[in-house]
């Protein structure tokens, strides 16, 4: 969990303990009489991660009633649908390892991995149904633009379509609105006004964006941080700084060609992440995250004046300055 200052050590003793509560439900809503999806479901449960998702939930329920009986099984929803995702995620990615272990398609092959997804979604569409048809709403609105990110990613973009704007809008998609929906629950479910519940939805989208772009220029100038650097290169996966860089006029035609096409050769790797990384792309990467984090704080001066605020603009600070 992201560390607060001393001044937030009471909220986040509880964050921490609320925490714990959505950890023993997400565990207890994956079980399975069935030994294979038992085994399959609990796969990256038990793999960790950051669980930024339900803390965005509680974070949002303290500007209401955290205590509301519908707060921790609306943080387990959207863990469960953000784990689905990934599972399919790495099935059409081919993925080989997820969280530092190998993959589910990996192990148990795609079929597996698919049908692990579909049962993780199931069980949070179960939780769903006892929290109502405005929730319900909410997850098949985001669960549409989840599918509709993927599409974007997967075709591309349009003709005539900005190629810079295009990758934002898979970022909103795909990241964002299951992030948004988190804020959006925590919100409805503690009993917020719906003009504070749609701006920490808005501020959620925009923590999203921040993140990806984020991980974009982690790839290219992850060394410090212990990553292997330079993986979405190396597939031929253009993110934001390589975008940027084909669409400024005095890129050369050396750096074109490389970032045009997957670079399994090590030479032609290295020689493309030291070209983008001297790039003034990356500047302008940096500028386009810091404009979205912006947009994230100008959301948060809508909110009371609260800790769980305070705690919410570090939130957004530790996003735009990712070390991992």
């Amino acid at each position: 969990m992201t560390v607060f200052p001393e001044e937030l050590a009471t909220l986040e003793a509880d964050l921490s303990a609320r925490l714990v509560a959505v950890e023993d439900l997400l565990r207890a809503e994956i079980a399975s009489d069935y030994a294979l999806a038992d085994i399959t479901a609990r796969h990256l449960v038990e793999a960790g991660g950051k669980r930024f998702r339900p803390l965005l939930v509680l974070l949002a329920s303290q500007f209401g009633n955290p205590d509301s009986p519908g707060v921790i099984p609306a943080a387990v929803v959207v863990e469960l649908t953000h784990l689905a995702t990934l599972y399919h995620d790495d099935v059409m990615d081919e993925a080989d390892v997820r969280r530092g272990a190998q993959s589910a398609n990996s192990r148990w092959g795609n079929t597996v991995a698919i049908l692990s997804g579909d049962f993780l979604f199931a069980r949070s569409s179960k939780i769903l149904a006892d929290l109502g048809p405005e929730a319900v709403r909410v997850q098949a609105q985001t669960f549409e633009r989840l599918v509709i990110g993927q599409l974007r990613e997967s075709v591309g973009p349009q003709t005539g379509e900005n190629a810079v704007a295009h990758h934002l809008q898979v970022l909103a998609d795909k990241t964002g609105s299951l992030i948004a929906a988190a804020g959006r629950y925590g919100a409805m479910m503690s009993g917020v006004d719906a003009q504070t519940t749609d701006a920490i939805a808005e501020f959620g989208e925009c923590v999203g964006v921040v993140f990806q772009i984020s991980d974009d220029l982690l790839d290219i100038e992850s060394e410090v941080s212990g990553k292997t650097p330079g993986t979405d290169l190396r597939e031929g996966i253009k993110t934001l700084p390589a975008l940027l860089a084909l669409q400024d006029e005095t890129t050369t035609e050396e750096l074109r060609h490389l970032l045009s096409r997957p670079l399994p050769n090590d030479v032609d790797h290295l020689r493309a992440l030291t070209l983008l990384r001297e790039h003034p792309a990356m500047l302008a990467a940096r500028d386009v995250l810091n404009e979205w984090a912006d947009r994230a704080r100008d959301l948060l001066q809508k909110l009371p004046d609260t800790q769980a605020r305070a705690a919410l603009n570090v939130l957004i600070d530790s996003v735009s300055d990712r070390k991992i």
